[in-house]
């Protein structure tokens, strides 16, 4: 492990933690040139299936590009890493945890969108005109209606209206 500060090789483990979810384990580590001390997280990696692209191209499936994609879907918005480290966890252990070794593209990236959809309505809107590639207001439109319609008919949605019209 290479110091990120200077990147001198060695270095001493100064604290080691699990994760709350227990599926990873933080180590703070000392660096034994600069004396800074960095972060690292490791987790199981040997079972994470192939990503097979829109283009038949396969690649490992990568959780730092979830991350990256949550992370812009969410900018500016009310939700924090600890939530988006949460769902990529989530994510990941469901693609792990499918029987084939291989995974399409679509369904990793559904289930980001099932994902933000319950967390932030926005974030959900901003990942869906990227990973939808709207190409046309239209489009775009149809899946605000859709999102709409779906809101007014959730319960929690109407029982929150209930409450607001018994107070006024």
């Amino acid at each position: 492990m290479r110091c990120p500060f200077c990147r001198h090789r060695g270095n001493r483990v100064v604290d080691s933690r699990l994760s709350n979810d227990a599926m990873m384990i933080r180590r703070r580590r000392a660096c034994s040139a600069c004396k800074r001390r960095f972060t690292t997280y490791e987790r199981v990696g040997d079972n994470a299936p192939m990503v097979v692209k829109k283009d038949g191209r396969r690649e490992p499936f990568d959780r730092a590009k979830i991350i990256a994609g949550l992370k812009r879907a969410c900018e500016k918005r009310p939700v924090s890493m600890e939530t988006i480290d949460q769902i990529a966890n989530r994510i990941e252990t469901a693609m792990a945890e499918q029987s084939d070794r291989e995974v399409a593209s679509n369904t990793v990236g559904e289930a980001v969108m099932n994902e933000l959809h319950k967390i932030d309505q926005v974030a959900y809107v901003r990942f869906a005109s990227v990973y939808r590639s709207f190409k046309d207001i239209d489009e775009f439109m149809h899946e605000l209606e859709d999102l709409i319609n779906q809101r007014k008919q959730t319960p929690a949605s109407r029982a929150g209206e209930k409450k607001g019209d018994g107070a006024a």
